[in-house]
């Protein structure tokens, strides 16, 4: 629940102190006196949008802080998957908002984002606000009801995830069908295209393996005259290096290097040994001279084939306006892949399309799913919904809940219409169109009461919902806030005496003029000083004994409940 408030410097809030009770909470005050910059406040804990023009003249930010005693078990999983601490006594949620307008959020003095803030205190409290009674009249708000008391939770998540992925299949076939149109519109390009690279075939890196052996060949004439001249130095005469170098190999075999002063060793080869060494090396050098003299074929007809590859790949580089031989290879695979689109949307299409069925399928299965549950639902709310309604004055209430086909959609394919009529022999209709405002009222907040126990929620703040009655319907929609109060917290905004004496604590709000500028006040009331609050609402600004007893008689009636 929540237990504690500090506003500071927020509208005509200078620096405001709260705490509060489990039960019924009252809060009163004249019209204008600041009762919905509290709520205005609220709403920020609630992530609210910021605007820096609540802070007052000559502050540089305003700061809302809550404080929750033990908040519900369910919001253990969220601090989780948020990183946050779980504490399970208590739950601090800060929101500074500064003279630039930019806001920063803590709970439990751990910064987070707005989206976080607002997923975590939907757990914690609701402001049923004046329009909130506007809202609850659209049917996205309906729908929402239903799939409340239905526990569809689970079932509408698994039919988004459906819709959802059927959607994107949608889109995607959507997209390759009309990339497919406008293929088709360049089909006799595409084939030209197409046939001219196939008849090409390019393979990735032959332009660059020709070009090489073209060169080559080019110069072989002048390339095998170098070679072979350089393999005759090396043994093609009697003077060749490795002749010479056999000759010398004989001789240095007859030295006995001992004798001058010649020493060898296992690190230090002899000189024959040595000379023979430089013989294998230079005999396996004249070996591949000899094989690359061999290798050289300048033949014409080989350098025309040559240079007729060359000048095709040439050709089609410029022709289909790309940048080297190997695009060329990329072009002709794209092409291949879009003349298939054209022809069979390709390998994705026909998945696809099969995938589409199945989750169609899957679909349409779940939205009949949660069409039955929201029947069956539909129909208990409204039972529930007319026999809470009947102590408030409306006996004659017919609600129901009309659940119509409709489009498929995120939700499923479900209309949902609250209708309703007030009086006898009255057709029922919607109930935007069919209430007044005190039996909208009475009807919002006994929605309220049927949700409460399903909802959860710690916390409820009630903004003068009870509009529009007075007297004994008022008595009992009190009488109806005390119940809930019973399993939640429960806070009203209130102008009727009635209600406000129901109340296990009171609060005013108050405006009072200080030196430079006038500031809101809120003050938790003593028992007497309920007793002339009640009095003053009853009577006006003149309260005079009759009044006080009135009050006194207000109050004691709740009293004699407590004590029941």
């Amino acid at each position: 629940m929540l237990s504690k408030l500090s506003i500071r410097n927020y509208a005509l809030i200078d620096s405001l102190e709260l705490e509060f009770d489990s039960g019924l909470t009252i809060i009163t005050g004249e019209t204008g006196a600041g009762k919905s910059i509290m709520l205005g406040a609220l709403s920020m804990i609630m992530g609210g949008r910021a605007d820096s023009r609540v802070i007052a003249d000559g502050g540089s930010k305003s700061v809302v802080e809550a404080s929750f005693a033990f908040p519900p078990a369910s919001l253990e999983q969220s601090f989780a998957e948020n990183d946050l601490d779980w504490n399970a006594e208590e739950l601090l949620i800060r929101r500074e908002i500064a003279s630039n307008g930019r806001s920063r959020v803590f709970i439990n003095d751990v910064p987070v984002t707005l989206s976080v803030l607002a997923s975590i205190s939907g757990y914690l409290i609701d402001i049923h606000s004046q329009h909130e009674n506007a809202r609850l009249t659209s049917q996205t708000a309906q729908l929402e009801i239903i799939d409340s008391v239905s526990d569809n939770e689970k079932l509408r998540k698994r039919y988004a995830e459906a819709f959802r992925r059927f959607v994107e299949i949608r889109n995607r076939v959507k997209r390759i069908r009309q990339e497919q149109d406008r293929m088709r519109e360049n089909r006799e390009y595409l084939q030209f295209q197409y046939e001219g690279l196939k008849t090409l075939s390019p393979k990735r890196g032959e332009l660059e393996t020709i070009e090489k052996r073209f060169e080559l060949l080019s110069d072989a004439d002048e390339i095998r005259e170098r070679l072979q001249y350089f393999r005759s130095l090396l043994g093609d005469s009697d003077r060749g290096a490795l002749d010479l170098l056999r000759t010398a190999k004989a001789e240095a075999d007859r030295v006995d290097y001992s004798l001058v002063g010649i020493e060898t060793d296992e690190d230090t080869p002899a000189i024959p040994e040595r000379l023979e060494n430089v013989i294998v090396e230079l005999q396996d050098m004249y070996e591949t001279i000899d094989d690359a003299v061999l290798r050289i074929d300048a033949d014409p007809a080989v350098l025309e084939k040559l240079s007729r590859r060359m000048n095709e790949y040439y050709d089609a580089v410029k022709q289909y306006r790309v940048k080297t031989a190997d695009e060329l290879v990329d072009m002709l695979e794209k092409i291949g892949s879009q003349l298939d689109v054209i022809e069979t949307g390709g390998e994705e299409l026909p998945m696809l399309e099969k995938e589409g069925k199945r989750v169609a399928s899957e679909v349409k299965e779940l939205a009949v799913r949660l069409t039955e549950s929201r029947e069956e639902g539909a129909r208990r709310f409204s039972r529930v919904v007319t026999e809470t309604a009947r102590p408030l004055g409306l006996s004659n209430l017919d609600f129901s809940v009309n659940i119509a086909a409709g489009k498929m959609g995120p939700t499923g394919q479900d209309r949902v219409e609250f209708r309703c009529s007030f009086n006898k022999n009255q057709v029922a209709g919607p109930i935007a169109g069919m209430a007044s405002g005190g039996e909208m009222s009475r009807l919002m907040l006994t929605i309220k009461r049927v949700l409460a126990g399903r909802m959860n929620l710690p916390t409820i703040i009630f903004d003068e919902i009870d509009t529009g009655v007075s007297g004994e319907i008022a008595d009992k929609m009190g009488e109806m806030m005390v119940d809930m109060s019973r399993d939640m917290q429960v806070m009203a905004i209130t102008h009727l005496p009635q209600v406000a004496a129901k109340g296990d604590s009171h609060f005013k709000v108050f405006k009072k003029d200080e030196e430079t500028r006038t500031l809101t006040h809120v003050r938790r009331l003593d028992e007497e000083a309920r007793v002339r609050e009640i009095a003053a609402m009853m009577s006006g600004s003149e309260v005079g004994d009759a009044a006080l007893n009135n009050a006194r008689v207000l109050l004691g009636r709740k009293s004699g409940d407590k004590q029941e």
